[in-house]
């Protein structure tokens, strides 16, 4: 009796049992190779999305809310401290937290490749890396919140504000060293799927914040609002860290934790880290430029009170739409590390489709609240029906913000941020900007030219990275992320023809 020799590659294939047909047609050609539908594997990865992005969903709202508690407690304390506030958190945000958030980002495709390499110790030295990088960076943006009053004096603001601004900001610097602690834990946690306790630890913060900022606020005004901000983020970094020492000690088989970093590995953190800077910069600074150009507008003072009604609903949304490019990055980046081209392309698809799935919803919450959504903010007629107007602009706006925003996650966990950096880069302020300020000052269609702008914008970048996401190589990103992360196997596990076939099915 023959037997024929095993089918080569992790996926065998069943030889047909026959005994007259010579030997070299016993194997069917690939091309009528009929796969097993991938429906089973879809459906489990759309559950393991699931698990990742619902925890950093209703974290990142915590977040929200917490910056929604501490306006309201400055608002408490009075109109000017409101606006001084307000002015002293917009520029923390713009030049500090955007850029520690952005450089941050870099952790994303090394820890997530690592971790599913098996690469522990590589993990371990990202997180000590990059929280050393932001410190570093932390430095000198302190030195410039130290001059926040001369900068805004500088450009117009009042000295009053720009002296309360700069009584905040004062007062938020510590927040520029929890941060520093706290972005590389959430990094370094959700990189591997584990997003609960990073969800617990924000709701027990913001339960914690709401009395926090009573005792302080009463007792030291705006000082007292700007520290119950750092002194809550410190609580998260705490319970943070201590899950990370427990998990660690726990685990098996325990990895040290490496000081020896090398040149190479350093090297690869600061290629990645500029990109994810720059983009998360330009898609912060993109929003606050717009609502500079709103100020700008006839009738400013009520043009920008629609403007910040409508964000507020934008920032809700966006909560949603970070979880999602968290996870698609995550999930890609796991299977990358892993070797397996097939499950990170499949990861990047679900992800894509969810998106899709999401802004539709999303953007018709949006128009379906448009008309309420003014009311629960202001009782002026002409900032509610402004309200209701723009809201239907950006709700298409939100549809399309969806898959560019995981698009973005996608290109990340490819080690490719820099495709997500030229995207935003063109879309937003080589087409969105310059056509949204035609539209608004030349065509004189206000508010709503600067929010058809942002469309076209958006909609030019999303486009941008959808050909890019559809013409990746995944094998040989697998096989790039196998040397980022320093494996030691031979080979990638899903070959050219695995995709191939797959595609066809």
């Amino acid at each position: 009796e023959r037997h024929e020799p095993p089918a080569l590659g992790p996926h065998p294939k069943p030889m047909p049992s026959t005994t007259c047909t010579p030997p070299q047609q016993a194997t069917p050609p690939p091309s009528v190779v009929v796969r097993a539908c991938p429906w089973p594997a879809i459906v489990a990865e759309f559950r393991k999305q699931r698990g990742i992005a619902l925890p950093l969903a209703a974290m990142n709202l915590a977040w929200f809310a917490k910056t929604a508690v501490t306006t309201m407690f400055l608002g408490r304390l009075g109109e000017l401290q409101l606006a001084g506030g307000t002015l002293g958190f917009t520029f923390a945000n713009v030049t500090g937290f955007s850029v520690l958030n952005g450089l941050c980002g870099a952790m994303e495709p090394i820890c997530g490749q690592a971790h599913g390499a098996g690469n522990y110790r590589l993990l371990h030295k990202t997180l000590l890396m990059a929280t050393a990088l932001l410190l570093a960076v932390a430095a000198p943006i302190s030195l410039l919140w130290l001059n926040v009053d001369k900068i805004l004096v500088g450009v117009g603001q009042q000295r009053d504000i720009a002296r309360l601004a700069k009584a905040y900001v004062t007062y938020l610097l510590p927040d520029l060293a929890v941060t520093s602690l706290l972005c590389p834990l959430k990094a370094y946690l959700s990189s591997q799927g584990v997003t609960l306790p990073i969800l617990f630890s924000s709701a027990m913060a913001l339960a914690f914040h709401v009395p926090l900022n009573m005792v302080l606020s009463k007792a030291w005004g705006i000082e007292g609002v700007s520290t119950a901000v750092w002194l809550t983020d410190l609580t998260v970094v705490v319970m943070l860290a201590g899950y990370v020492v427990v998990t660690e000690r726990r685990r098996q088989g325990k990895v040290p934790w490496g000081f020896d970093q090398r040149r190479r590995e350093w090297l690869q953190l600061l290629r990645l880290s500029g990109p994810c800077c720059l983009t998360t910069c330009l898609e912060w600074w993109c929003y606050e430029i717009l609502v500079l150009l709103a100020g700008r507008l006839p009738d400013a003072r009520r043009v920008v009170a629609v403007l910040a009604v409508v964000l507020n609903f934008d920032y809700l949304l966006f909560a949603v739409m970070l979880s999602l490019a968290t996870c698609a990055s995550t999930r890609v980046s796991n299977a990358l590390g892993a070797g397996e081209a097939s499950a990170s392309r499949r990861s990047a698809y679900v992800s894509l489709g969810l998106s899709l799935v999401a802004g539709c919803m999303g953007g018709s919450a949006m128009a379906g609240a448009r008309g309420g959504w003014g009311r629960l903010f202001s009782r002026d007629f002409g900032v509610v029906d402004g309200v209701r107007k723009a809201m239907v602009v950006m709700a298409l706006v939100e549809v399309v913000n969806f898959p560019l925003v995981v698009c973005g996650g996608i290109v990340r966990g490819t080690a490719r941020p820099w495709l997500g950096m030229y995207a935003s880069l063109g879309g937003f302020y080589l087409v969105a900007l310059p056509l949204g300020s035609a539209l608004a000052f030349k065509a004189g269609l206000g508010l709503r030219g600067l929010l058809l702008g942002f469309l076209v914008g958006a909609s030019t970048s999303a486009a941008v990275l959808l050909l890019l996401v559809s013409r990746i190589d995944w094998v040989n990103e697998a096989r790039k992320a196998q040397d980022l992360v320093g494996a030691t196997s031979t080979g990638v596990e899903d070959g050219h023809d695995e995709v191939a076939e797959e595609n066809k099915v």
